[in-house]
């Protein structure tokens, strides 16, 4: 590459959402009610979580974990976006891009591997309930959790420190709407063969691996299940499982659209993006809500207090 095509970045520009000017004000009040719904939602949940003495399950533990990594992903990506709408201002300084990225692949991948985590405690709950006080004993929880953030750590800290070994070429300009990876990988003007081999081997590995464990989790449920088909069976299954399915599913369906069925980062890639980094966690709340009895008086007594304080 010729030295005229290479420069020192100081600033990323990034492109932001595939929204008309006039539409500007309407999507920023649309995000930023999503947003502070993702807050809200999850620390509310976090905090009946550690207020109520029901709640001291491993479920719970693992939920809170999931609580605020889905606060920590939105809040990595969505007030830069929103301040990108307000302001017009879509530059971004290189620090703050590394800074943006390393944090992101943190929560990302956090959250795939919890997930793995929270498919295990639910196939230990339905296929082993006598012995699963003293297999997801405390000790065996906080190792998985605190596992899975090392993980996480080491493996942002990886791809960050390949990343700021390359160099870029004079067009900065994000194809996104935050710094994201595999975009600024196509803005370099270095050899970033390296960096693609590790994306794709140990990036495959810590998908397929948590993928193939929620995966054979559920396939042991249902085996469980189809022995005995008895509706009483069906309906503790749906309720010990449904919520957490359901996250399943929507989280690596968006994940699959974005990475294995599109070609390019268009239009449609984004709306995957935003999926993943503000809807999935506005709805992580309520989907763990909504059928949950536990939850629910918690949120009871939780409002009780408050209303005798005041």
């Amino acid at each position: 590459m010729r030295p005229e095509n290479q420069s020192s970045v100081s600033h990323f520009l990034l492109r932001g959402l595939p929204i008309r000017p006039e539409q500007q004000g309407v999507f920023f009040v649309l995000f930023l009610g999503m947003y502070l719904t993702t807050v809200l939602g999850n620390l509310l949940l976090i905090l009946l979580i550690r207020l109520d003495a029901r709640l001291h399950t491993p479920m719970y533990f693992f939920l809170s974990h999931l609580a605020f990594s889905d606060v920590s992903v939105s809040s990595v990506t969505v007030p830069r976006m929103l301040m990108g709408m307000l302001t017009q201002d879509q530059s971004i300084p290189y620090a703050g891009c590394i800074f943006q990225l390393y944090f992101f692949i943190v929560f990302g991948a956090f959250d795939n591997l919890l997930l793995a985590v929270m498919a295990y405690d639910r196939y230990v709950a339905v296929c082993h309930p006598l012995h699963y006080p003293t297999i997801m004993r405390e000790e065996l929880c906080v190792t998985l959790v605190a596992g899975s953030w090392v993980i996480s750590f080491v493996r942002a800290l990886l791809h960050t420190l390949l990343l700021v070994q390359l160099s870029f070429c004079t067009d900065s300009t994000i194809n996104h709407f935050f710094c994201e990876l595999t975009v600024l990988l196509k803005l370099s003007c270095s050899d970033i063969s390296l960096n693609e081999l590790v994306l794709f081997t140990e990036g495959g590995i810590l998908f397929i691996l948590p993928l193939g464990g929620v995966l054979g989790s559920y396939i042991c449920i249902g085996t469980i299940i189809v022995r005995v088909p008895t509706t009483k069976r069906l309906l503790k299954a749906f309720s010990t499982c449904g919520s957490h399915l359901f996250v399943v599913s929507l989280y690596y369906g968006t994940l699959a659209s974005i990475y294995f069925f599109s070609s390019s980062w268009d239009s449609k890639d984004i709306i995957a993006s935003v999926m993943y980094t503000v809807v999935t966690p506005m709805l992580n709340p309520f989907i763990y809500s909504l059928r949950n009895r536990d939850i629910k008086q918690a949120l009871h007594v939780f409002v009780n207090r408050a209303n005798f304080f005041k």
